[in-house]
């Protein structure tokens, strides 16, 4: 799940079709999506800590929340301390958080403004620099419905020289997992249904990562970290990206798909707070990302996959990805290589 809001996308245009990245703006209008991410305890508490903890760094401060939502990580920075909040962001649900910053007494502190990022009349005054700027941004595999982009206009704008961003840091991994029996009953099912031949739904399947929950009994290898992002300084370009990678084998097994999660990290803090969605971790409403490969693989311990990453947004919906995963172990041949294309919509 993406972030509490849709900031970097507009309204609905007023004449003409929506865009799809109206759709997802229109989506994180709904109540329900942010009882999810607000109920993730993982997720909001530590972005408490982070600003809460932290008071020195948000005392007297201007504070800029790329996709406010329904304004927690305002009122987060509010009660730090900080001297101004400006919470943006698109969705319809920024009318049900105006109330509630009202409602809690922060109407004197916290101004919301509804609007596409890089259109809309901050307010910031003749600097129009900010001390600090927070967001929850991030998708499911880190980038997937991500409005990153959107932050990194914000940083680029905004932000004053010296300024903290929260988060600062995101690292991507991967790994690989035994999951036959979740894979025959999710990949397996189309070869046979009811009698007939279901196969070419199969390959479309197969190319469709699952989001899902992954036990760490699962894990076959050790994780490789495929991407590391300094928010302070990384580029749009950085979010395009390819990689190779090594997994080692933890035992004798299986390997019937390919396994994604990300860390995040509030390296500013006076102690750093970081959290992590993956399947060593409690849960996350991102939960892990599962690539299924066509044919399993057999690896004895200390075995290695040798593989390689290429992510990129999608070219009709840039909110979409586009992952192509390429791997190998030596010694098996034709049936130890392979490699997939697949499609996060």
């Amino acid at each position: 799940m993406a972030s509490t809001s849709a900031a970097g996308a507009a309204g609905a245009p007023v004449t003409g079709e929506m865009t799809s990245r109206d759709y997802y703006a229109d989506s994180y209008a709904h109540f329900g999506i942010h009882e999810e991410m607000l109920k993730d305890e993982v997720r909001t508490l530590a972005y408490r800590n982070a600003i809460m903890n932290n008071p020195h760094l948000f005392k007297g401060k201007t504070v800029l929340d790329v996709g406010c939502g329904t304004g927690i990580l305002c009122m987060f920075a509010a009660k730090a301390g900080a001297k101004k909040v400006v919470g943006v962001d698109m969705s319809n649900i920024i009318d049900q958080a105006k109330v509630i910053v009202e409602k809690n007494g922060f109407g004197d502190v916290i101004t919301l403004v509804k609007g596409k990022l890089e259109e809309v009349d901050l307010g910031l005054g003749p600097d129009g620099k900010v001390d600090v700027i927070i967001s929850e941004w991030m998708g499911y595999f880190l980038l997937y419905e991500s409005m990153l982009d959107t932050v990194l206009d914000a940083r680029d704008k905004y932000l004053a020289p010296g300024g903290i961003m929260m988060p600062d840091e995101a690292t991507l991994y991967l790994s690989a997992i035994e999951d036959q029996e979740y894979k025959n009953e999710k990949i397996g099912f189309w070869d046979d249904v009811y009698g007939f031949d279901y196969s070419c739904i199969k390959d479309i399947a197969l190319k469709e990562p699952l989001v899902d929950t992954v036990e760490l009994k699962a894990v076959v290898c050790d994780p490789a970290k495929v991407l590391h992002l300094d928010l302070t300084k990384c580029t749009k370009a950085d979010l395009t990206f390819s990689n190779t990678f090594t997994l080692k084998a933890s035992r004798n097994d299986y390997v019937h798909a390919f396994l994604g999660w990300f860390d995040i990290g509030f390296e500013a803090c006076h102690k750093p707070v970081r959290f992590s969605t993956g399947p060593h971790s409690r849960y996350t409403h991102w939960k892990s990302t599962v690539f299924y490969i066509p044919e399993a693989l057999m690896l004895s311990q200390d075995q290695e996959i040798k593989g390689s990453i290429k992510v990129s947004p999608n070219e009709r919906n840039h909110r979409d990805l586009d992952i192509v995963l390429g791997w190998e172990v030596q010694g098996q041949g034709e049936e130890g290589k392979g490699e997939m294309a697949y499609k996060m919509s």
